[in-house]
């Protein structure tokens, strides 16, 4: 019997692998897993310690306690970690390169807050289930900042251009069955089958041969970024640290962060 790999530990994620299937959970519930600078950085170290798992089919990403996740963490700017530096504001590209290059097939599995930065690593799955009680948004017009991460090409490959655009700039929330709509996610279940639903799918997709089910996820893989490119979206770096540093975009961060906590 080949031995289970044993996986590193981390401060803001759970990680394990068995049998093929691995699991990624964002973990500060206290946060609503909200995307800290340490916590990308953990995603990208766990996601090329998955990507060089040779036997690894599926991998399924969730969060614990009651969100998938909030976004960018904004407590970490009011802490002093925003990005200061152009290689501090291209670490969310990083993240979602380093994840989307997992060879294995990736299903998110969605519950409650998917937001901003959160949507845009559901989106970087394969494929996404999502409870019925998720709730998702892009708000980052409204603390100022354009959609970074390379966000702009991935939503418009999800969804097209013009729900994409309306989604970015009006930053209007909308529930599971506007996004199953959209197609933004694949399947909508009650929110307590929702680990059950993830794991049955992951056992399904498992049994398939380990070659086929790589060289699928390599195919759609060229045919998105032929169809619309996100890799190496550095120009994004440049837009959000400028925006981080503009004066009218600060306002707006402390009124939303302020309201927030009311």
């Amino acid at each position: 019997m080949i031995a289970e790999p044993v996986p590193p530990r981390f401060e803001s994620l759970l990680l394990q692998v068995q049998g093929g299937i691995g699991r990624l959970s964002l973990n500060r519930p206290h946060k609503l897993n909200a995307l800290s600078p340490q916590a990308m950085q953990e995603i990208i170290a766990a996601s090329r310690w998955l990507a060089a798992l040779p036997e690894l089919r599926v991998l399924l990403l969730g969060g614990e306690g009651r969100a998938f996740c909030a976004g960018f963490d904004l407590d970490a700017m009011r802490g002093g970690t925003a990005p200061k530096t152009r290689d501090d504001a291209d670490l969310g590209r990083l993240m979602m390169e380093a994840f989307e290059a997992i060879p294995a097939i990736t299903l998110a599995m969605v519950q409650g807050h998917c937001i901003g930065g959160g949507l845009l690593l559901a989106g970087a799955c394969d494929l996404r289930v999502a409870a019925d009680d998720a709730r998702f948004a892009i708000p980052e017009m409204d603390i100022g900042i354009p959609l970074g991460w390379g966000g702009v090409p991935r939503l418009v490959r999800l969804l097209g251009p013009t729900v994409a655009m309306e989604l970015v700039l009006d930053c209007r929330p909308f529930d599971a069955a506007q996004a199953l709509a959209w197609r933004l996610v694949n399947r909508v279940v009650p929110a307590p089958a929702l680990a059950g639903s993830g794991s049955d799918w992951a056992a399904r997709l498992a049994s398939r041969p380990l070659a086929a089910l790589r060289a699928t996820k390599r195919r759609f893989a060229q045919v998105n970024e032929a169809l619309c490119p996100a890799l190496d979206s550095v120009c994004d770096a440049d837009d959000l640290l400028a925006a981080y540093g503009d004066a009218e975009t600060l306002q707006l961060q402390q009124r939303y962060i302020a309201a927030r906590r009311s």
